[in-house]
């Protein structure tokens, strides 16, 4: 059984770690150690888990993931997805055309897919004994941008904000659901995804996702599981503060953001990650480039003790190992 358990513990030790080791956002390439497709591990958790257990061999990360599939939550409140041979699963139809539908939505139960992603991190922690496993759920706008439209949600913040609000406490309360059921499972904690925030402004983030976030926390973190929230917009870096009152212990960004403006913005004693390029770098670069971008960022990040370097967000499926393990031997020999 897995030997991590007091997550509080956990991240002041990886803070206080003079030799950190990478903690990227990976899973989807690793279907390729084994020759799987996409499409035939969403439904098999013996498989998933197979593929995390040599993800976090190759690696030697600090932590592992589930599979980050933004399209579940969505699919168990009823959204249409569309499922590819070796893409990841995306929305392709939303599930309220007028806006007083809000009303009539029901809080759903886990779907079978859903099911599986528990199964798999229940299975991968009794296989992973060294290291914490965590799952993979969507943040409570991002959530309500696919029910309602991307476009939409973020016009209707203007115009129907008490539906919205609605919509968003619909949201939260499946997502707490959903990470209980993780906890239920073993989970150290989840990474929390909310990308559609980033395009929000500070105050909108500060009103209609933050809010949100908090409750999510207050309902599922305790020392032994742990919330990692993750935002790739634009304006994350002027979202500080309000991201700081979710109350999460480990901030994971993306790419488009600022890094060094980050760190300097935020506190010691929170772990903040990222923030490779996962798609022109990772997958569509070399190992030429990937060593390049990496040293370029820990040369300017390196110094702050709660930096850990980790793919801007999921790494996509078909990414080159080579280049995976370019980035991964570059910020070993960086700290040691």
């Amino acid at each position: 059984m897995n030997k991590t358990k007091n997550m509080k513990e956990w991240v002041n030790s990886i803070i206080n770690k003079k030799n950190k080791k990478v903690i990227p956002v990976l899973t989807f390439p690793g279907a390729d150690l084994f020759g799987y497709t996409v499409r035939e591990m969403l439904t098999d958790s013996d498989k998933q888990a197979r593929v995390i257990k040599a993800i976090a061999e190759r690696t030697d990360a600090e932590a592992v993931f589930g599979f980050m599939d933004l399209s579940v939550e969505a699919e168990c409140f009823g959204a249409e997805i569309r499922v590819t041979e070796d893409e990841v699963p995306t929305v392709i139809g939303r599930i309220i055309g007028n806006i007083d539908d809000v009303y009539k939505l029901k809080l759903p139960e886990l779907n079978d897919r859903a099911k599986t992603y528990v199964e798999t991190i229940g299975k991968a922690i009794k296989m992973i004994d060294n290291i914490p496993v965590f799952g993979n759920v969507i943040g409570p706008f991002s959530l309500a941008g696919r029910l309602m439209d991307i476009t939409e949600i973020i016009i209707n913040c203007f115009d129907y904000p008490e539906q919205v609000e609605h919509l968003l406490d619909i949201a939260s309360d499946f997502i707490i659901r959903y990470c209980l059921e993780f906890r239920k499972a073993g989970a150290n904690g989840v990474i929390l995804a909310e990308p559609l925030a980033g395009m929000l402004s500070p105050d909108m983030a500060g009103e209609f996702s933050a809010p949100y976030v908090k409750k999510i926390i207050e309902a599922t973190q305790n020392d032994n599981f742990i919330i990692i929230y993750h935002n790739c917009g634009n304006n994350t870096v002027e979202m500080t503060g309000s991201i700081l009152s979710t109350g999460a212990l480990v901030y994971h960004l993306g790419n488009a953001i600022n890094m060094l403006k980050m760190l300097k913005r935020m506190p010691s004693d929170k772990i903040i990650m990222g923030n490779i390029d996962p798609v022109g770098v990772l997958k569509n670069g070399t190992p030429e480039t990937v060593t390049i971008e990496t040293k370029t960022l820990l040369c300017e990040c390196g110094s702050y003790k709660n930096f850990v370097i980790s793919s801007g967000c999921d790494i996509p499926p078909k990414t080159p190992w080579d280049n995976i393990d370019a980035f991964i031997k570059t910020a070993t020999d960086y700290y040691k």
